[in-house]
């Protein structure tokens, strides 16, 4: 297995890695809205911006991108907040002739109460053609 844990995001908040590969599998942490000097957006819409944005980070340590991903999973913590995050999710996969499986499920918190959206991802990385 290899780890894949970007410098260019903060660092885990425990003993994990934000993402591994195994072969062909990535499969990432949940991703928080952090920036890397510890700030959180405060609205939904940007946090889940920046939740897919680490993902993507993390998967350019494997060599794929969003194209490669098979499902996501998102937490929100409120019903209201379906439609931001379904909104970010949907324009980055809107032109795929495959979208990626998904799940989206509210939940009753994360580590931090500023915390209002977390997203994982499952993905392969591309092969050779």
């Amino acid at each position: 297995m290899k780890a894949l844990t970007p410098d260019s995001l903060p660092a885990p908040f425990g003993a994990y890695e934000h993402g591994v590969q195994a072969g062909q599998l990535i499969v990432t942490s949940g991703q928080l809205a952090m920036a890397p000097d510890g700030g959180i957006p405060l609205d939904v819409r940007a946090q889940a911006e920046m939740c897919f944005e680490n993902i993507r980070t993390i998967l350019a340590e494997a060599g794929a991108d969003f194209s490669n991903v098979m499902r996501f999973t998102g937490y929100v913590t409120r019903r209201e907040d379906f439609a931001p995050y379904m909104a970010v999710r949907d324009a980055l996969v809107h032109d795929f002739a495959v979208k990626p499986a998904s799940t989206l499920l509210i939940v009753t918190g994360f580590t931090k109460p500023e915390f209002l959206v977390e997203v994982e991802a499952l993905a392969m990385v591309p092969t050779a053609r």
